[in-house]
């Protein structure tokens, strides 16, 4: 397989600006992000910032009615905590971005990341529609937290197409993604995908296909345990981060980490770990699935082990009922938006 061409015939005419946008080796194509969530913005931004033309795609109204103002917070934000400013200046990155409720709009898309709630039937139909709508030579990157790469790129005619790029929460000041290659990755979707990264100043770690790669697997059973220490009474959430921070030189504890992840995206990772290996350490403890049905998600909604000065404003602060979460009955509709996810990542993990 070669890398994402379009053949010249196919090239439109742009506006130029002070700093010309990227485009494709061909000069021409957009790049799409499918969900509006936390880790679906967050991705846009840095492609945007990096002089990307992005469609993104939600199929909830509300989710893209708040969206450019979410991104431009995230520039902000952002701008405050990097060393380095963005490529392209504020306003022309919010240009840089069309947001849509319509997954034919990637139509001349030559790379699509995945950032859908993090649910496996979903997914899997999302990734059926995306191999109708985008033409052939598009890569498409799941941004899951522990769904097999090979299990969506099943759902495709193009498998060695498809590869898993787990970007970190908040993706903007993260310069590491878990890069997961399946096996039918091709070296030329490894390559684009590697470029492509290197492209937005951020360095992959290839790893190979697994439920919940090297990431996630480790990480959800230490934020599960550490639930399950608070739920017996062991140490309360200060304590337990604590632990993790004074003794191991962590930067944040289990529990924050969760929080910052989203508590509702844990509960849906541990599910996916659980069908996906059959073992039972991934059953979400109760302390977890408690908090969740209460709607503390975490930071995006103000409180989850730890309580947050202000919930973030978003359509994500809300999370499904936990019957709708557990493998059995995840919803259908594969690009339907959870109230909650990051990234949709699942905000992701």
């Amino acid at each position: 397989m070669t890398g994402p061409h379009r053949d010249p015939s196919d090239r439109n005419d742009h506006v130029k600006t002070e700093t010309p946008m990227h485009q494709d080796s061909a000069g021409t194509g957009v790049i799409g992000v499918v969900g509006a969530g936390t880790m679906g913005i967050g991705i846009a931004q840095c492609l945007a910032e990096a002089g990307h033309r992005v469609v993104a795609v939600d199929p909830e109204e509300t989710a893209l009615a708040g969206a450019p103002a979410r991104l431009r917070a995230g520039i902000r934000l952002a701008t405050m905590f990097r060393k380095a400013p963005g490529t392209v200046a504020m306003d022309q990155a919010l240009e840089a971005v069309t947001w849509t409720t319509r997954l034919d709009d990637l139509a001349s898309a030559w790379f699509v990341l995945d950032c859908a709630p993090e649910r496996i039937p979903l997914k899997e139909k999302l990734f059926r529609e995306l191999d109708d709508a985008c033409p052939p030579r598009a890569v498409f990157a799941t941004v899951t937290s522990a769904i097999p790469v090979n299990r969506l790129a099943a759902q495709t005619r193009r498998p060695g197409q498809v590869i898993g790029t787990h970007f970190m929460n908040p993706a903007p000041l993260k310069d590491t993604v878990e890069v997961i290659r399946g096996p039918q990755t091709t070296d030329a979707t490894l390559d684009t995908t590697l470029g492509l990264l290197a492209d937005l100043g951020k360095k992959g770690i290839v790893v190979a296909d697994a439920p919940g790669f090297v990431s996630n697997r480790v990480l959800m059973l230490t934020v599960n345990e550490a639930a399950t220490v608070v739920q017996q009474g062991t140490a309360d959430p200060v304590a337990v981060d604590r632990i993790f921070q004074e003794c191991f030189g962590h930067t944040m504890g289990p529990l924050a980490t969760g929080d910052l992840i989203g508590l509702d995206t844990i509960v849906d990772t541990l599910y996916v770990l659980l069908e996906c290996t059959g073992d039972q350490r991934f059953q979400p403890c109760e302390k977890l699935r408690q908090l969740v049905a209460d709607g503390h998600l975490g930071r995006k909604s103000g409180q989850g082990f730890h309580r947050y000065p202000a919930p973030v404003n978003t359509v994500e602060a809300k999370a499904p009922p936990l019957d709708e979460r557990r493998p059995s009955a995840q919803p259908e509709k594969a690009t339907e938006k959870a109230t909650e996810n990051g990234g949709t990542s699942r905000d992701t993990v």
